[in-house]
């Protein structure tokens, strides 16, 4: 096990969602070893919590890990009850959102932290991260150590059991177990699906369009299903944290939430374990902005949510987010010699734009540079980056 970067704060209880497997319930037993566990997985407690979640909650004591909570979200109530009356502290875990959250929001709030725990970040099992990815530099030395680490990271993912894994072969059968229990047949129960082979075909349609914008009527031709059921699969590959939506940005707020949006995968694991063939671009693409996106979630970035953007004439730009008064626009190049033509976007948008912008470019060679305003940041300084 190793020393995670999430920051949990001592005075309330608190709600950690992330997607199966990555590493929730290790994490807490390991910093809270003196507190009571129960898993809602355990179908006796299960059923125990559906009959009298009062006497079951009450039974636990004064500190308490209840892990998969999203099975019975009405147990929240009587977990509101115990923190009120009864003094008791609550780490609570879910792997899923569907039905959670609501009903956190409805009885829980002002009485816990909300968290979310991704899969680990790059270098995050190598020990505390080095330095912020933005504002300091990483030595050519360790550049090119992390460049000797990236091939894997891009393909298997930092889910915590792959990462322990000693060769290629064995994380790809630890991937290949998920994909048949956790990222199928689990989020099937969960989620009321019954189709299986309809639910593959969302995933294999998602893997073919990364990058691209979601259209759902196209994901439910491709995948076989009608359109509610395609809305209702994606919909739970989002609850279940698995994948993530960028919506389009506008530079009016009032209309940042207009065009399609773009889905990836929260961790290049589950594109491996899907077996599609993907070209390097996309798994680069969606490797550097899930790498972001779970610094976003820690709390390393500052950024309510990321975009990315589109102009009206099709000029696209991978990420854009808001760092207080600055505007924050990263494009992703899987070259070693990026062109004048691999920023062209990025000048564009801030010849446009109505406030201050930092442009960055994340390419695959080794040199950090600036050029036309475009600060060009290697790929390998994500290992071990805040």
């Amino acid at each position: 096990m190793f020393e995670r970067w999430i920051s949990i704060g001592r005075d309330k209880s608190a709600l950690i969602i992330g997607p199966r497997r990555c590493g929730k319930t290790t994490l807490l037993k390991a910093r809270y070893p003196h507190y009571r566990y129960v898993t809602l997985d355990d179908l006796d407690d299960l059923a125990w919590a559906r009959q009298d979640p009062k006497g079951f909650v009450s039974s636990l004591g004064p500190r308490v890990i209840i892990d998969e909570i999203q099975r019975l979200p009405s147990l929240t109530v009587a977990v509101k009850y115990a923190i009120d009356n009864q003094g008791t502290h609550f780490l609570m875990t879910g792997s899923s959102s569907i039905g959670l959250l609501d009903a956190a929001a409805d009885t829980l709030a002002g009485r816990i932290q909300l968290l979310s725990l991704p899969t680990a970040c790059w270098g995050e099992d190598a020990g505390k991260h080095e330095h912020l990815i933005f504002e300091r530099k990483k030595n050519p030395l360790q550049i090119r150590q992390a460049q000797r680490l990236l091939k894997d990271a891009l393909h298997y993912g930092q889910f915590p059991e792959v990462l322990n894994q000693e060769n290629a072969r064995a994380k790809h059968e630890v991937l290949a177990n998920y994909r048949n229990t956790y990222f199928t047949r689990d989020l099937m129960q969960l989620a009321n699906i019954k189709n299986l082979d309809g639910l593959l075909g969302i995933f294999h349609h998602l893997v073919r369009c990364l990058g691209s914008h979601l259209e759902v009527s196209n994901f439910a031709r491709e995948a076989g299903v009608s359109y509610p059921t395609a809305k209702k699969y994606l919909n739970s590959l989002l609850q279940s944290q698995l994948t993530f939506k960028l919506p389009g940005y506008q530079y009016s707020p009032a209309k940042r939430f207009i065009k399609a949006a773009k889905t990836y995968f929260a961790d290049n694991g589950i594109i491996h374990s899907l077996a599609i063939a993907v070209n390097e671009g996309q798994l680069l693409e969606n490797f550097v902005i899930a790498e972001l996106e779970k610094r976003r979630k820690l709390g390393l970035i500052r950024a309510e949510r990321f975009f990315y953007y589109k102009s009206a004439g099709g000029r696209e730009i991978d990420l854009i987010y808001e760092d207080g008064r600055e505007t924050v626009a990263i494009e992703i190049k899987a070259t070693r010699r990026p062109a004048a033509k691999d920023t062209r976007n990025l000048r564009y948008f801030k010849a446009k734009a109505d406030r201050p912008c930092r442009l960055y470019l994340f390419y695959l060679g080794e040199q950090y540079a600036v050029t036309d305003g475009v600060a060009m940041v290697p790929v390998a300084a994500l290992y071990r980056a805040a």
